[in-house]
């Protein structure tokens, strides 16, 4: 049985950890940290994860594994000493998914606290990085808007059916803010209004710029990628519809463009494509991605819908695929269950 750790536990994304970890068949979450919560029983933090029983701490004990689900900057100088020290991690934070220290500095106003550990962290969406995953030591999770987005778009690109002119709007529940308290987030704001924000660059931005560029293998300065994010008044879950140019201008026709995708998607335990437009309701509590790629004739554009739950496929349930293939267990392991509905 491996030993597993989590950085932050007390966060959305570190209790959706401990959460699914609980019916891990070959991992055990035996130590977790949380400097506001440090010295609690974690049932007393949260409630629902009254099985594990365990107290936070300010640091990790002795583990095989470690998940960190610290904030950005913070993260990275917590994984660090763990990754040059040999313990394989998954950081849920956005502090390795850019492999360019002066980009990650240009979004998140800071010089990265380990620029040298870079070069060798693995992108961790699954799909695109299997091989890269298996032999890594140190895997950014992506960030949840990027799983959905590059899911969708992912064939597409390495198809080369569609230009590099493309749009991205993503919608998600409250909970993606993550705990912290603000005005945005209150129920008397948020409640019956949709809201568009970071208009001038999100930063899920420059990683979704980044892996479509690797897909296409073109330079990130040809992608022309447009992202704007909206909050939706529910809890979980991201619905993402991309829309891009198609390059014979939609002359094969929807069947052409579904072939695609289920050739690319086929062996994927966690992406499916659909046969009608999915909702976020048919992925709240699981790992998997629904896709449904259309196409606007009259347009000659290709549009793609997918759908997540952002605190599963976008972030814990992504990282538990992550360690499964870092340490060799079947892919789905822990994680092959379906959906609460309603």
């Amino acid at each position: 049985m491996i030993r597993v750790g989590i950085i932050n536990v007390t966060g959305y994304a570190g209790a959706e950890l401990a959460r699914l970890l609980y019916l891990h068949p070959e991992a055990k979450v035996t130590s977790v940290s949380g400097r506001s919560a440090a010295g609690k029983p974690l049932a007393e933090v949260f409630p629902h994860l009254w099985p594990l029983d365990l107290r936070v701490s300010d640091e990790l004990d002795d583990v095989d594994f470690a998940f960190s689900a610290l904030p950005h900057t913070a993260s990275a100088e917590a994984v660090a000493p763990l990754v040059r020290q040999g313990l394989p991690v998954v950081d849920i934070s956005a502090d390795f998914r850019l492999r360019d220290a002066a980009e990650y500095q240009r979004w998140y106003g800071v010089a990265h606290a380990a620029p040298e550990l870079l070069a060798e962290a693995v992108y961790g969406l699954t799909e695109l990085h299997r091989p890269a995953v298996r032999e890594a030591r140190l895997v950014a999770n992506p960030g949840c808007y990027a799983v959905g987005a590059l899911l969708a778009l992912a064939p597409a690109v390495k198809g080369g059916i569609i230009e590099p002119d493309i749009v991205i709007d993503g919608k998600s529940g409250i909970s993606g803010a993550g705990r912290t308290l603000g005005l945005t987030y209150h129920y008397p704001e948020a409640n019956e209004s949709v809201s568009a924000y970071a208009l001038e660059g999100h930063r899920h931005l420059p990683e979704m710029v980044q892996e479509l560029a690797r897909l296409g293998q073109k330079s990130e300065s040809s992608a022309r990628v447009t992202f704007v994010p909206h909050l939706i008044p529910m809890t979980r879950g991201i619905l993402t519809t991309c829309y891009a140019p198609l390059v014979d201008g939609g002359a094969g026709g929807q069947a052409k463009v579904r072939g695609i995708y289920e050739d690319f998607y086929r062996d994927e335990p966690f992406v499916r494509v659909v046969a009608e437009p999915p909702q976020t309701k048919h992925t709240w509590g699981n790992n998997l991605c629904l896709v449904y790629p259309t196409v606007d004739a009259r347009a000659g554009r290709l549009v793609v819908v997918s759908c997540i739950d952002n605190l599963v496929k976008g972030a814990a349930g992504q990282a538990i695929q992550n360690m499964n293939v870092m340490l060799g267990f079947p892919e789905a392991t822990g994680l092959d269950q379906p959906a609460v509905y309603p």
